[in-house]
């Protein structure tokens, strides 16, 4: 059984929840909205949780959610989406691959896509949610990162900042009270690693959301 907060504490958990409501009206009041969306967030910005909750409001309004996952993420099991705050869910897995098209159809012909950590899909598979977003007249909603520690583009996150009609920041903060916007990586000795593969899975472990201008800080102390 799923534990969802009331709408009451969704304000108080995502300051930016209001634009997807706002949204998700709109979309429920007359014909939906068929645009493909992208809200990016540094890591710890609830964007897994947002993604839910989105989920779960779609779903009240009787319509058919299509959750989906990159395979490349496994920290909480290969099929499970998983918040900070506890919220979890089952989703259907997307192979490095596999055709978003194909598989949409194969799955059923929901109504809603949400894609979570969509920054690990693949270009191809971002242009192929943009064609079931223009030929079904489907609302597609991604959630992931923008950067990776490097602050250097994923590959799928690029190409959903060219293609999508929408585009939103789901914010969080530095320790220092600035917007955070980048995503550190620490080695096993707290040093700041700014080599290394793009892709390393992890957690409050391994990520911390800083500000850039701590980040650089940060690098030039332990340089030094």
């Amino acid at each position: 059984m799923l534990y969802f907060p009331t709408i009451s504490q969704q304000f108080v958990f995502f300051p930016s929840f209001c634009i997807i409501v706002s949204n998700l009206n709109t979309e429920c009041q007359g014909k939906i909205m068929a645009k493909l969306y992208f809200k990016y967030g540094a890591m710890g910005s609830s964007k897994s949780a947002q993604a839910l909750i989105t989920k779960f409001n779609y779903e009240e309004k009787g319509m058919t959610v299509w959750l989906i996952k990159p395979g490349t993420d496994t920290r909480d099991g290969a099929d499970i989406i998983k918040s900070r705050i506890g919220l979890r869910q089952r989703a259907d897995i997307i192979h490095p691959d596999e055709d978003i098209i194909e598989a949409y159809h194969t799955a059923g012909n929901y109504d809603v896509i949400i894609a979570d950590e969509a920054q690990f899909l693949s270009p191809t598979q971002i242009e192929q949610l943009r064609t079931l977003v223009d030929e079904e007249n489907l609302p597609v909603l991604c959630f992931g990162l923008r950067t990776d520690f490097r602050t250097h583009f994923f590959p799928g996150a690029k190409r959903l900042m060219e293609l999508a009609d929408s585009i939103t920041e789901i914010k969080t903060i530095c320790e220092c009270g600035r917007k955070a916007t980048v995503n550190a990586r620490f080695d096993d000795s707290g040093k700041i690693i700014t080599e290394g593969d793009q892709v390393v899975l992890g957690g409050n472990d391994r990520y911390t959301a800083m500000c850039h201008k701590c980040w650089v800080d940060s690098i030039k102390e332990q340089e030094g």
